[in-house]
């Protein structure tokens, strides 16, 4: 009689679907980075070593205060060009990580290319008792703050302003093109172009994922903090991207904006990274000739 040596793995028994065909394990996993790319760690070291590295090279950025508290605060990579134009970058970190002062890599091309590179600091969820609300207010005051700013500060060119974001960071971009900036006394066109990379821009997902351990999701956070819902709103041409290596809920994620706003009637590209992760995809923004490199200043008009 024949004895088995080895048995089969016991195949994956599927819960029950909380999300498009996903069970709650296959949904938590598409919003958890890490499962996806377990290079995080490295990439990170990576970025604050090149970070350190351009900061002797292009100098330090002038600190200028949006608001009253201490984290209200956006840091200004000048370029020589006289009245350039500006790129603002808002950060990821999963609404949690992330401070201006990690991302001076991103800003060398931007400044060698002619343009001043801001970066926005602003709260986190777990400041906040996991409301998401104070960092689109902030994120929103902020851009309003170097519109009125740019000029008489660091001479910037207030109606060439360009939004840049990545991760978490582009959900907060999202909810910023899809603000009602007349209510605010701001030009509907204050933004003259964003590149929203590898975001998220409807909640109802997210909220069902295991992310609400942490952020205090209600419905009016939901329905008000969803871009793809406000669209109406959205007077900025819009340059979305994601890699093919990233979850299947930030494609997905991508995907379903681009060819909401593109129904919507409105300017829209999708660009797709073939062979990068969530974290790649942001590296390669600080390379001119990159993916995100050549969109944004090709978006600015600086290539």
């Amino acid at each position: 009689m024949n004895t088995m040596t080895a048995t089969a793995a016991a195949p994956k028994v599927k819960g029950p679907i909380v999300w498009l065909d996903m069970d709650q394990k296959e949904l938590d996993d598409a919003y958890d980075q890490i499962v996806y790319a377990p290079n995080r760690d490295q990439i990170g070291k990576r970025r604050l070593a090149n970070s350190a590295a351009a900061l002797k090279r292009i100098g330090k950025p002038s600190r200028f205060a949006y608001g009253p508290t201490p984290i209200e605060g956006l840091d200004v990579y000048r370029t020589a060009k006289p009245n350039a134009p500006i790129a603002i970058f808002i950060h990821g970190g999963a609404w949690r990580n992330g401070a201006a002062s990690e991302f001076t890599c991103l800003a060398e091309p931007f400044v060698h290319a002619g343009a001043h590179f801001v970066v926005l600091d602003f709260t986190n969820v777990d400041d906040t008792k996991g409301s998401l609300f104070p960092m689109v207010e902030q994120v929103r005051r902020a851009v309003g703050w170097v519109y009125r700013n740019a000029a008489e500060k660091f001479g910037g060119d207030p109606n060439r302003l360009h939004l840049i974001s990545h991760s978490s960071g582009s959900h907060l971009g999202g909810c910023t093109v899809t603000h009602d900036w007349a209510k605010d006394g701001f030009p509907l066109d204050i933004l003259k172009g964003a590149t929203l990379s590898s975001g998220m821009y409807d909640l109802k997902p997210v909220r069902l994922s295991k992310r609400s351990k942490y952020v205090a999701f209600t419905d009016e956070m939901e329905q008000k903090l969803s871009a793809m819902r406000h669209l109406d709103k959205l007077n900025t041409p819009l340059i979305l991207t994601y890699g093919t290596y990233e979850t299947p809920e930030f494609q997905r994620q991508s995907r379903d904006f681009a060819a909401a706003v593109k129904a919507a009637g409105k300017p829209v590209e999708l660009l797709v990274g073939e062979g990068y992760n969530h974290f790649e995809m942001l590296e390669t923004l600080t390379n001119p000739y990159g993916l995100l490199g050549r969109a944004v200043l090709t978006q600015m008009k600086l290539i």
